[in-house]
């Protein structure tokens, strides 16, 4: 029998999901592009960005048309919001669209690296967890903060691998370790993923899941991206949980010398 640890499925809000994988819905060539992008990931849950949706757009020309919400679960995001304010009234907007009580929490600190307010994202959790959102935040790598949201009531934390759309991967490996040794809840790694090694990575690392956007929908074949990021992720996870060999300074070789015939 193998010494692996045996898997559990994904679950969030008492929700389980079969793919560890969340992808977006933001900067493709087309609505028909990102449907097929969505289809080979296998994901099955998708961000929106509410604040970017035209709201007028009807059939075709509406985003939302293209989106099989039968089989994967909305997470309007509150992406573009730099107050919490503005991130507790999208939340809003979002249910009363009719869209999820579930949102990706998200609010800027910064116009150049994006990187997420930690005392609105606190501000606005905190509220939104008392209104009966289901909420996940985009965090900074900081185990401290991830343990303050997860006290508030968030279903998960979200910390950045990167800053948002850059491809640089996981920057600080220790610290995703970190919060997961101390997070009750799901750790998903967001943002600054470019390729599939970087999913991979990310849940080597034992998170529990991957969300990206950027990686999939600027690559040069987007639909071969999506599928070589699920296949990434779920390489990524079975490694976790076979457990990689402990690093060495010096060779170890693969055929022992024990027993061998002179």
């Amino acid at each position: 029998m193998s010494a692996s640890i045996a898997d559990t499925p994904l679950t969030i809000a008492g929700h389980t999901f079969g793919s560890r994988l969340i992808i977006g819905t933001g900067k493709y060539t087309s609505f028909d592009v990102m449907k097929r992008c969505h289809e080979a990931s296998g994901a099955e849950m998708v961000t929106v960005a509410v604040r970017r949706l035209d709201l007028s757009a009807r059939g075709e020309a509406s985003m939302m048309h293209w989106i099989d919400t039968g089989k994967m679960k909305l997470l309007p995001n509150t992406a573009g919001c730099y107050t919490a304010e503005d991130a507790i009234r999208t939340c809003h907007l979002a249910e009363e669209l009719g869209m999820s009580k579930w949102v990706k929490l998200e609010v800027l600190g910064d116009e150049k690296t994006l990187f997420p307010d930690v005392e609105e994202t606190l501000k606005a959790a905190k509220v939104l967890v008392k209104e009966g959102f289901t909420v996940l935040p985009y965090t900074t790598d900081d185990v401290i903060t991830a343990r303050k949201l997860q006290d508030i009531g968030c279903v998960a934390v979200m910390p950045l691998a990167a800053p948002i759309g850059s491809g640089l991967g996981i920057r600080n490996p220790h610290n995703i370790r970190l919060i997961r040794e101390i997070a009750k809840v799901p750790v998903i790694v967001d943002a600054g993923v470019g390729t599939a090694s970087d999913a991979s990575i990310a849940m080597e690392l034992g998170s529990d899941g991957v969300l990206m956007n950027t990686a999939v929908a600027l690559a040069r074949d987007p639909v071969r991206m999506a599928r070589a990021m699920r296949l990434a992720v779920e390489a990524g996870r079975e490694a976790f949980l076979a457990g990689r060999i402990p690093r060495k300074a010096y060779a170890s070789a693969s055929s022992p010398l024990e027993g061998m015939i002179d």
